[in-house]
């Protein structure tokens, strides 16, 4: 509560500063504020390294490194920094996890081209992006999963595993851009879903099968029981 007030009481110095209200998402002070906070795992942009509102997030499961990078959606203002992020990372998935509008509020700008647009809740596109001053093409997997509410939880968990699984076998390079629209509720917690489930398929049956061969035989097991470990508590979502 002290710190919700807080960042209003930063809003009100702002708005009385600039002589227009503002608010947590317009206001300079707070978007300075979270730019410092997470400067260490900021995504730069450009030779200047500009700022996006983007962090990259790496989680170590045994020896490998899970690589992603968390995102706001896209804005009309910020899409094309989005897809020079993507391109300067080499990222060949993008899993988008918000509507464009929900509620009747805008959560996302339509940053893909309209042409490629299928009107499904869970749709695949493949993008490519054309450089045009050298000439080169990136393939990027553009996936999106639409049945997840904001402020509520995923209508199907098995849905969400299943687009998890489709994710992991389509990635290939570069890290996964994970976007919902803040870039940390639904984004946040398919990133901690995805690393559990690693963690689940590496770590744990590891462990077990040293204690007695052949234990969980088959990876369709493991995605099948692994749908259980999903919260039902709706505030981690949130």
């Amino acid at each position: 509560l002290f710190i919700w007030s807080y960042l209003l009481y930063l809003c009100l110095i702002c708005s009385s500063s600039m002589g227009e209200p503002t608010t947590l998402h317009s206001c300079p002070c707070l978007s300075q504020l979270f730019e410092q906070s997470d400067d260490k795992t900021r995504v730069p942009v450009g030779e200047n390294e500009g700022y996006i509102n983007a962090s990259y997030i790496r989680m170590k499961v045994g020896t490998e490194e899970l690589f992603y990078i968390s995102a706001q959606g896209p804005l009309p203002g910020t899409q094309d920094n989005f897809w020079q992020m993507v391109w300067e990372n080499k990222s060949d998935v993008i899993a988008m996890m918000t509507q464009e509008v929900e509620r009747g509020r805008v959560k996302c700008h339509k940053y893909w081209p309209e042409k490629l647009d299928i009107p499904k809740e869970t749709s695949r596109y493949q993008l490519h992006l054309d450089n045009y001053q050298i000439g080169d093409v990136h393939f990027v997997k553009h996936l999106k999963f639409t049945t997840w509410p904001d402020h509520g939880t995923p209508h199907s968990s098995e849905q969400l595993v299943r687009f998890m699984r489709y994710m992991r076998a389509v990635h290939a390079k570069g890290p996964i851009v994970v976007h919902c629209s803040a870039g940390i509720g639904r984004a946040g917690v398919l990133i901690c879903t995805d690393v559990i489930l690693s963690l689940i398929e590496k770590d744990l049956i590891k462990e077990m099968r040293l204690q007695r061969h052949g234990m969980i035989q088959t990876k369709v097991s493991i995605s099948g029981h692994s749908v259980e470990i999903l919260p039902s508590d709706k505030s981690i979502y949130q």
